[in-house]
């Protein structure tokens, strides 16, 4: 089974999970199987089209899916899956 990490900001929809272990072969799968278990974790992880929206980044290991098939990366039995939400905002420069 995968390890996927889960977020500190999509926690709160999986029961405080940080580390979830997943039976997938694939990216899509592995989403698959946590919306079914956390069913609120789906508009977080998929857009209206099934596709990790561009603020998402998924890892599988070290590898970013966007450089490998995307949602149809193949997640090995042993893989650690790190799922990054994009941050927004920051501090405004402060040069004049």
């Amino acid at each position: 089974m995968a390890t996927v990490i889960i977020p500190t900001p999509l926690r709160r929809f999986t029961n405080n999970a940080a580390r979830l272990t997943v039976e997938a072969n694939s990216v899509l799968e592995m989403i698959q199987c946590l919306v079914k278990d956390f069913p609120d974790l789906k508009k977080h992880l998929l857009d209206a089209n099934g596709k990790v929206p561009s603020f998402i980044n998924i890892f599988v290991d070290d590898d970013d899916i966007r450089n490998l098939q995307q949602e149809q990366t193949v997640v090995k039995e042993n893989a650690t899956v790190s799922i990054v939400p994009a941050i927004a905002g920051g501090a405004p420069s402060t040069k004049a």
